[in-house]
């Protein structure tokens, strides 16, 4: 037998406001067309003034308590995949482990950007599969719109906030790819990338939180060639193919990316869980939250083989197989 982390549990938030693309024509020489045309994005939330990473992280989390019937005191550990926190420090999770009423187990942060969940859930699986945990919450949240410039057409309309969450629970299996729970995955970074994608900001360096810097042609020819290669050395571990997959949820950064992904793969688009038209790009937030708008919508099913893959600044990419 075989300890696996399976998912029992998913929710997610996102925050009351929401913003067409239309709202970006009155101060940016942009329209509805050309954001659309190039990214997928029709609309996307952001966060009130007063509400913070933590805020939608801890709804979120909530959620996902709910649909899994557990209270607080049932999860051994939280870890929460973000780049916006509320505060240097203390991290996130324990933010959220306040306001959630968890009042046992620990939690930690991880920063790998936009391929921040699949790194959170790698780490979750960690906890469980070496009995540090039976239960993880593992959260995704951020609030990208308080690091946007503003006056950057090509950056600041793809971005949107939000938070998803995930709850795994140590369960055992027959230590073959039938089994539910985490498979395999793969993670990667190279440094050399790191002025493709990046805050121009931070503690040791400017004292400020900074704003986001993006070279998007160039992080668009990396991101198809390194999606597809993570996916593949992922389902390569467990002895599966392409063919193998009932769902890709990619990372929602631009549909040109997805598309391109899931071509390269051979996996048809009507077997990705795609919601950047409604999201924006969420960061580490947003395979969390395409996984539980996916359940919700009846697609993601029980013994569903899923395939998460994201990139994001570092650069730092990777993959997740996860059999639902």
């Amino acid at each position: 037998m075989t300890t696996r982390a399976v998912v029992i549990g998913v929710g997610h938030y996102l925050p009351e406001r929401v913003v067409p693309n239309s709202e970006f024509e009155k101060n940016l020489d942009t329209s509805d067309e050309w954001i659309r045309s190039r990214s997928g994005i029709e609309r996307r939330h952001f966060a009130a003034e007063d509400e913070t990473t933590s805020m939608l992280g801890a709804k979120a989390a909530q959620s996902a308590l709910k649909n899994a019937g557990l209270d607080p005191d049932d999860i051994d550990a939280l870890v929460v995949a973000t780049s916006t926190p509320d505060l240097t420090f203390p991290s996130v999770a324990t933010m959220i482990q306040e306001k959630i009423g968890m009042t046992r187990g620990f939690g930690f942060d991880v920063q790998a950007v936009c391929a921040g969940f699949t790194f959170a859930l790698t780490n979750a699986n960690a906890l469980v599969v070496s009995g540090q945990a039976k239960r993880v919450l593992v959260i995704g949240a951020e609030t990208f719109s308080r690091i946007m410039d503003w006056t950057d057409r090509a950056t600041c309309v793809l971005f949107g906030d939000g938070a998803g969450a995930l709850i795994l629970e140590a369960q055992e299996g027959d230590g073959t790819n039938a089994d539910r729970g985490v498979l395999s995955s793969d993670l990667n970074s190279d440094g050399r990338y790191r002025d493709m994608l990046y805050v121009d900001g931070g503690v040791s360096s400017t004292g400020t939180s900074g704003k986001l810097r993006m070279q998007g042609n160039a992080l668009f020819r990396q991101a198809v060639e390194k999606l597809t290669s993570t996916a593949h050395t992922a389902l390569t571990k467990v002895g599966l193919d392409d063919d193998a997959v009932d769902w890709i949820v990619p990372h929602q950064a631009n549909i040109r990316i997805i598309q391109g992904t899931a071509k390269k793969l051979g996996v048809p688009m009507d077997r990705v869980i795609v919601t950047v038209q409604d999201h924006g790009n969420t960061s580490a937030a947003s395979i969390p939250l395409a996984m539980s708008v996916g359940v919700a919508e009846g697609k993601i099913k029980k013994g569903d083989l899923l395939v998460a893959e994201a990139i994001g600044g570092g650069l730092a990419w990777g993959a997740v197989v996860l059999r639902w």
